[in-house]
């Protein structure tokens, strides 16, 4: 007879279609580390879309992380716990169970970071808590960024694919819908979500006819929608690197990382002086993405599967500190953004900010900009399909309040994940690690209910189904959640025809 120990090290092997995965322990459930999703994009396959993993014999060990896609440095990744080798091998996943032998729903998270930074590695989006506290196998999902995926070079011709950050999450998926069972996921109930530039992502996989069949939910919190350009947009860019580079197509593929790099942040750079539109993000008008998500929702030619999106109410306060030039968050920069994008509607949208030009009405232009706006619209457009369940996340503690900070982009992931041990966690939630909040606990309830195929009924009453006629919202607070009508009624509707 089998003794305990033998029984719990054998349940950590999952044994996959390439081949069997030895995991460990972690926060009472079962971890596998650095798993190979996809062939890793390297030499040959540099810049080109995954390709099915080649099957491997015996037993390979999934206790380390695998390598950070190539990034600089970034403070959402600046623990002493958070990994620290960077390379471009970097297709794999992170996944948490708490049972191998079950059935159970999964949470697929796509990390955000503008398509420059960021990893599903990373301590501030670990899976352990979500995994232990709501019966869900956690799959975290790490994909190319920066010049080797989040810029699009598809248009170079042979041996460059477009979207490839999004194909690599559709390979992510799908091996998802292969292997998950060997983990005690169930394929046919798949939550995939994600935050900014991974919230961005969700909603192009659900305007992408390749996405069908890969998962039944979606939880998008703040993307930003205007990361996703046109293919004339991106082609014009591609070009333009190659100028930088000063060296031919043919040449591209075998440039040392770091010239490559050097001359995509060269090209980010100038591109955020012009738009909000940046270098680096994902692509439309092409097949994989053949419109961009919100003229998809208006159209009706997405995937119908239910769908909670929402922002924060400070999204761009973090931001402006910086005072980034493709976000209007000065008051030149509003001059100069509605100057390119629709000069008459300039005094429109500036009359639903009495603040105008006081810093909290020039944060809030930003954050209309790139989030609010955006969002409000496809919410409308999406939720005529789907059952659509929209927030505004309000709550903020008292080290962003002391920051003058409010809950700003991002503040939301330590509640959602309880990952209040991380680096950001500490700095944001300084408690949360002996105390969780009760925002923390509501809100990591209503997610896992939603995964679990339940409404969600967070405290303090029922969540409604959002329409286009009431616009019913969830306003996630400190201590309760309230259902207002229309909550940013006066701003969405100076926004009104220009997303």
């Amino acid at each position: 007879m089998a003794t305990q120990r033998e029984t719990a090290e054998s349940s950590t092997i999952a044994h996959t279609a390439a081949g069997a995965l030895r995991g460990t322990g972690e926060a009472g459930v079962h971890v596998w580390r650095g798993v190979p999703y996809a062939e890793q994009p390297v030499g040959p396959r540099r810049f080109l879309a995954p390709a099915p993993l080649t099957p491997w014999s015996g037993v390979r060990d999934a206790v380390d992380h695998g390598p950070l896609p190539p990034q600089g440095r970034s403070f959402v990744g600046g623990g002493r716990d958070d990994p620290k080798v960077r390379d471009e091998a970097c297709l794999t996943v992170t996944v948490w169970s708490p049972d191998p032998h079950g059935s159970l729903p999964v949470m697929v998270w796509i990390p955000g970071g503008a398509f420059v930074y960021g990893a599903g590695q990373l301590q501030l989006y670990n899976g352990s808590r979500l995994a232990a506290n709501g019966d869900v196998v956690v799959v975290n999902v790490t994909y190319r960024l920066g010049v080797f995926g989040g810029l699009d070079l598809g248009d170079l011709g042979d041996g460059f694919d477009d979207n490839l950050c999004l194909r690599d999450q559709l390979a992510a998926l799908e091996w998802v819908r292969e292997d998950i069972a060997a983990f005690g996921g169930d394929p046919d109930r798949v939550t995939v979500f994600g935050e900014s530039a991974g919230a961005t992502s969700v909603l192009a996989l659900l305007a992408s006819p390749a996405a069908r069949g890969l998962f039944t939910r979606a939880i998008a919190q703040s993307p930003a929608l205007p990361l996703i350009a046109d293919r004339e947009t991106r082609a014009r860019r591609a070009h333009q690197l190659l100028d930088l580079l000063g060296v031919g197509v043919d040449d591209v593929k075998s440039l040392p990382q770091r010239q490559l790099r050097r001359a995509a942040g060269t090209l980010q750079a100038e591109s955020a002086a012009v738009s909000p539109t940046l270098a680096y993000g994902l692509t439309h008008g092409v097949d994989l993405l053949p419109r961009h998500p919100i003229e998809a929702a208006r159209a009706g030619a997405v995937l119908k599967v239910p769908l909670i999106v929402g922002t924060n109410s400070h999204e761009a306060s973090m931001f402006a500190w910086g005072k980034p030039p493709m976000l209007p968050t000065t008051s030149s920069g509003v001059d100069s953004y509605f100057a390119r994008r629709a000069p008459d509607a300039k005094p429109r949208v500036l009359a639903a900010y009495p603040a105008y030009p006081r810093r909290s009405a020039l944060v809030a232009i930003g954050a209309d900009t790139m989030f609010g706006a955006p969002t409000w619209a496809f919410a409308d457009a999406y939720s005529a399909h789907a059952q659509t369940y929209v927030y505004r996340f309000d709550h903020t503690t008292w080290t962003l309040r002391a920051l003058g900070l409010g809950a700003t982009h991002g503040s939301e992931i330590v509640h959602v994940q309880h990952s209040y041990s991380s680096y950001l966690g500490r700095k944001i939630h300084p408690l949360g690690r002996r105390v969780q909040p009760a925002v923390g606990r509501r809100m990591q309830r209503t997610w896992l209910d939603f995964a679990n195929g339940r409404l969600g009924i967070p405290e303090g009453g029922e969540w409604p189904v959002y329409d286009a006629a009431e616009r019913r919202t969830r306003v996630i607070r400190s201590t309760r959640d309230d259902t207002v009508a229309d909550p940013d009624r006066v701003r969405r509707q100076a926004w009104d025809g220009l997303y």
